[in-house]
């Protein structure tokens, strides 16, 4: 029986830490070898980025691959991430279908799903529609994902929003988790993400932080 989804307007459809639950699907050698819709390298940066927010917030994570002794294990960088966790390995296409996962988002006791998967058209589109059918408020993240081609992808997030799923990206997922500045450890830890993965955000900052160290930062 499936439950009411909430509306995705309003505070209370932001995410924050204590609701959410991040779920990995098939960051893979073989699924990067087909995937087009992006430059690989970048949704290595923005998976890792990802991940790496989830665990300063303490986000219960989530990794999984499917077939690993022939797609390949998760990328070396998104395990370092957590370097205790054994991802889930299925033989089911669709995650959502593998009890084990299941299992583990229900003993979080969380309803807000923040996914991210190779290939968007399949390993993120199917668990995100029937996820999003059972109550769950499901967010896809489009730039920690990706497909065979720029159309699979973005077929992929229009059948989504359809079903009821958001689409959002790895930093509006980190920035929506800080929500204050105020919250100065978990900020300290957020700008050291975006030093590694905030692209030329990250490289401002980094000037930034040269000028503060050399004594010459803006004054007021």
């Amino acid at each position: 029986m499936t439950q009411s989804i909430a509306p995705k307007n309003g505070l209370n459809a932001l995410l924050t830490p204590e609701e959410s639950v991040v779920i990995l699907i098939d960051h893979q050698p073989f699924q990067f070898a087909n995937l087009h819709s992006h430059e690989p390298t970048m949704i290595v940066n923005n998976v890792i980025g990802l991940a790496k927010a989830a665990k300063i917030f303490k986000v219960p994570t989530i990794l999984t691959t499917v077939v690993e002794d022939r797609g390949g294990k998760l990328i070396k960088g998104l395990q370092d991430v957590f370097p205790n966790q054994k991802p889930i390995d299925r033989t089911f296409i669709n995650t959502w279908e593998d009890a084990h996962v299941v299992d583990a988002v229900k003993r979080t006791g969380r309803k807000k799903l923040i996914m991210a998967a190779l290939w968007s058209e399949i390993c993120l589109a199917m668990p995100a529609i029937q996820a999003a059918g059972e109550g769950y408020e499901v967010y896809a993240v489009t730039d920690a994902s990706g497909g065979v081609s720029a159309e699979a992808h973005e077929m992929a997030v229009r059948r989504m929003v359809m079903a009821g799923v958001v689409p959002i990206t790895w930093l509006a997922v980190a920035s929506e988790l800080q929500r204050d500045w105020a919250r100065q450890d978990s900020a300290k830890a957020l700008g050291e993400i975006l030093l590694d993965h905030g692209g030329a955000t990250g490289t401002a900052f980094a000037w930034e932080l040269q000028l503060l160290a050399a004594g010459k930062g803006p004054t007021v």
